[in-house]
């Protein structure tokens, strides 16, 4: 019973509420766990959830090791779907209404210098078709601030360069208008030029996607997370996500002077408070600038004994 309600809910999310297949996927895999555990301590119907059942699900992923945030999740998709039961007139209880979202410590994501930066983007220049797609990639995540999705759902009817942007489709099928200037829209038409049609094999089925695999097709999310990943290795960082190019991208454009509220459209946040996290990178940059800087910022150091 409790499975079929969560296929409804799913269903709600893409159709009404027109949530990515990404979001569908993620809210899928949680609920799976959720149903899991209920499976395990003998739950087979709304009737027998309570509360405390929640609760002890709670628990149970903390014990099981998860951070915080997934935590929180977790337990935002539950309240999700149970007022969504509710909504239906599937019951009349909801047993997370009380419950309280676990408290995440606040975390500013990780940012690489503009020298770092200039670092990964010069190592990867080459002369072939993958070498031209791969510095492509790490110009538009970072010249662009694309999410590794939108990059990868980039199609060839999305690019418009004679008026400088790029259309991108975002969380919830939201279209956006993403600028592409300078070293992104240069390597861009390189790869478009030069790599794209080597790629494009004649004997593959013909796709719209800009960025290929050897194979012709689409490339996925996998691929660009380990091309990432390697070119981080080069320059000395470790674990380089596609996601901390978008984030370097913001904060570089803060330090640079850029209004927020800019960023937050070539972002695509639906909410300026999502954005003022890069306003807490900001002030510390802007803090180790006048440490560094400032003739009186250090603390005085211990005089000697005094002269008798």
């Amino acid at each position: 019973m409790i499975e079929g309600l969560c296929r409804e809910y799913l269903a709600h999310l893409g159709v009404e509420r027109g949530s990515s297949p990404l979001t569908i996927e993620a809210y899928a895999h949680d609920l799976d766990d959720y149903r899991a555990f209920l499976g395990q301590n003998g739950v087979a119907s709304l009737d027998g959830l309570t509360r405390d059942t929640v609760v002890a699900y709670e628990a149970d992923l903390f014990e099981r090791g998860f951070a915080p945030s997934t935590v929180e999740r977790h337990i935002s998709v539950l309240k999700g779907f149970h007022r969504f039961l509710v909504r239906e007139g599937r019951t009349e209880h909801d047993p997370t209404e009380s419950i309280p979202l676990p408290k995440v410590p606040a975390l500013l994501p990780d940012v690489l210098s503009i020298a770092q930066m200039d670092a990964l983007l010069a190592q990867g220049r080459g002369e072939g078709p993958r070498a031209l797609r791969d510095a492509a990639i790490l110009e538009v995540l970072y010249g662009c601030g694309l999410r590794v999705s939108e990059l990868t759902g980039l199609d060839l009817g999305s690019l418009f360069f004679d008026e400088g942007y790029v259309r991108v489709i975002g969380k919830g099928g939201k279209e956006r208008i993403a600028p592409i200037a300078g070293a992104a829209h240069e390597c861009l038409a390189a790869y478009l030029e030069q790599g794209r049609p080597s790629l494009a094999k004649p004997f593959s089925r013909p796709t719209a996607a800009v960025f290929l695999n050897v194979r012709g097709g689409r490339l996925t999310r996998q691929s660009v997370h380990a091309l990432v990943a390697q070119a981080g290795l080069a320059i000395g960082v470790a674990d380089l996500h596609p996601h901390t190019l978008r984030h370097s991208f913001a904060t570089h454009l803060l330090e640079g002077g850029a209004d927020l509220r800019a960023i937050q459209e070539m972002l695509g946040h639906a909410d300026i408070a999502t954005t003022q996290v890069y306003t807490h990178i900001d002030r510390a940059h802007i803090r180790a600038e006048y440490l560094a800087a400032h003739p009186r910022a250090q603390a005085p150091q211990p005089k000697g004994e005094p002269i008798p």
